[in-house]
């Protein structure tokens, strides 16, 4: 059964297009842990959820494509003592400029930074510039995050 809804708001509103509506069959347990996941997650229904699983596995063949124009954000938690880490860290990003959007560096106490990269370029130099800042030895902790230009994605 599938059902079409169109959605509209006045005063220039949303616009949402068309709206296929479609059933999912699911075994109750599956379903159960899915309801307290979004519940967790502070969804207010399962077709927001379900829109945004979508577009999630929509970016991620998007990045294994390892063409055309991605976005990535690199977190990381380092000891800003440790001298080589800084200089290298600056190195790296000074040698692929051009990949890096905007850096924010944030003192978390005497002696820990965190730094953020917001990167943009080919997947595959992005990725590799992004997973290269994270192993870097002294970083105590980093995340690489992909994500999209959203060009694409409803």
């Amino acid at each position: 059964m599938v059902g079409v809804v169109a959605y509209a708001t006045l005063a220039g509103g949303i616009f949402m297009g068309e709206v296929v509506r479609f059933g999912v069959s699911l075994e109750r347990e599956l379903l159960q842990k899915f309801d307290a996941r979004n519940r967790r997650k502070g969804y207010s229904n399962r077709s927001e959820a379900i829109r945004d699983l979508v577009r999630q596995c929509l970016v991620e063949e998007e990045w294994s494509k390892r063409e055309g124009e991605t976005l990535a954000v690199v977190s990381i938690v380092y000891d800003h003592d440790k001298v080589t880490l800084a200089r290298t860290l600056a190195q790296t990003q000074h040698k692929r400029h051009r990949l890096i959007i905007a850096t924010t560096h944030v003192h978390l106490d005497e002696h820990n930074c965190l730094e953020v990269l917001i990167l943009r370029g080919k997947a595959s130099q992005v990725k590799q510039l992004g997973e290269e800042i994270v192993a870097k030895r002294g970083v105590k902790h980093g995340r690489f995050f992909m994500t999209t230009t959203g060009k694409g994605l409803v």
